[in-house]
């Protein structure tokens, strides 16, 4: 009776394991083709990147390759983004649930920093060349703190579909009740109204 409780648990214990990994599946082929998709090298051909280096960068802007964009990194447990600062742009903080993130700085330099589960927050000033780990799920920014130059990053995830959790977005536009958020950032519902605001223009 004893073996089989033990033998019941940690079934349990490794299928709750399973079900809680917020992670790519593995799959059990070389690759998933998606429906109505022909097997040839256009297939594993993302070009939804041409053209954006070089071009003049006006605004903040992320250009995916995830699974949603690029289907056939489905399983692949990969995907990648451009990031584009005009002079002073931000990525406000944000998380990414499924993956951490490799940012390769390629044109500029950027303002980069992420806080841990102990609240300790590490930041660094990155230049042309140099790369810079966020771990998964962790809150983190990139800020281009040169107004009068602009900047590029390339993001690596090792998810297909990593997500982001935009912290401004989902606190301040998403319907929480004002009340909740004043007491929860010790302030009163005008400030909180004010930062709603300013998120809609």
């Amino acid at each position: 009776m004893a073996l089989l409780l033990k033998s019941v648990l940690v079934v349990a214990v490794f299928s709750i394991f399973s079900i809680a990994q917020a992670s790519d599946p593995d799959i059990l082929s070389d690759f998933i083709v998606p429906a109505g998709s022909a097997i040839d090298g256009n297939l594993f051909t993302f070009n939804g990147t041409r053209g954006i280096f070089g071009s003049i960068i006006e605004k903040f802007s992320v250009t995916k390759a995830s699974k949603a964009e690029f289907p056939v990194l489905d399983g692949q447990s990969v995907s990648l983004a451009v990031l584009q600062f005009p002079g002073g742009g931000v990525n406000p903080p944000h998380t990414h649930p499924r993956a951490a993130e490799l940012l390769f700085v390629v044109q500029g330099s950027l303002e980069v920093g992420f806080v841990d589960t102990t609240n300790k927050l590490y930041t660094q000033t990155l230049q042309v060349g140099d790369l810079f780990v966020f771990p998964k799920g962790l809150v983190h920014y990139q800020y281009n703190s040169d107004w009068n130059k602009s900047a590029t990053a390339v993001s690596a995830f090792g998810s297909a579909n990593a997500g982001t959790v935009s912290l401004p977005t989902t606190l301040f536009a998403t319907g929480i009740d004002d009340q909740i958020l004043a007491k929860s950032f010790k302030s009163d519902v005008a400030t909180i109204q004010k930062i709603k605001a300013g998120l809609s223009s």
